[in-house]
């Protein structure tokens, strides 16, 4: 639930109906970028480029590598991907996003593969899936540079009506889940456009 004002605490709490929950701060921020990194069994580090993301309706719709963000930011990025790996000793690929308002700001940290790394599979050598394998295989890890600009879109519910159109553009590679029923709010795949190589 999101709460507007202080005053919507004790509704909100008896719609809990006493169940556990965590109230959260809300913090207004500029952009949401995410990073994929992985680490190794013999503790390397690889990271792939930040991503600028976009939500509506609390789903991930976007994902465009660049994100816009200035050097330093983008060192920092990368910097703090390294520095959550090696603490946790985590050993595969995971993705974590963060929030720009002055700096950045952790919001997120998933032990995995994630969404706003798929565009990995349009704008690197070795992806995001590739790179998890060779992570916990204890093989070298693939360089993480980035050759090509991508959108990673994600197709949810209806989207999945445009799929043909999709397949007719040069620059679109289609990625289907093989999800049998589409619902709104159901990801059932994603696309990933590549903009400049």
């Amino acid at each position: 639930m999101r709460l507007e004002d202080a005053a919507e605490v004790p509704a909100a709490w008896a719609a809990m109906q006493g169940a556990a929950s965590v109230l959260e701060g809300f913090v207004v921020f500029e952009r949401e970028v995410s990073v994929i990194a992985a680490r190794g069994l013999d503790g390397s580090v690889a990271c792939f480029d930040p991503g600028e993301n976009i939500h509506r309706d609390g789903i991930l719709r976007t994902t465009t590598v660049p994100a816009r963000l200035t050097s330093a930011q983008r060192a920092d990025a990368v910097l703090v991907a390294a520095r959550i790996l090696n603490a946790l000793d985590y050993v595969g690929v995971m993705g974590w996003s963060c929030s720009s308002p002055q700096g950045l700001l952790v919001n997120e940290i998933a032990p995995r593969v994630h969404n706003s790394g798929h565009w990995t599979q349009a704008g690197c050598t070795v992806d995001q899936f590739e790179q998890h394998i060779r992570a916990v295989a204890g093989l070298p890890l693939g360089d993480g540079g980035r050759y090509a600009d991508v959108v990673m879109e994600n197709l949810i519910g209806d989207d999945l009506d445009r799929v043909p159109a999709l397949l007719r553009d040069r620059d679109v590679a289609v990625h289907l889940y093989g999800k049998g029923t589409a619902r709104p709010g159901r990801k059932m795949g994603h696309v990933n456009r590549v903009l400049r190589r």
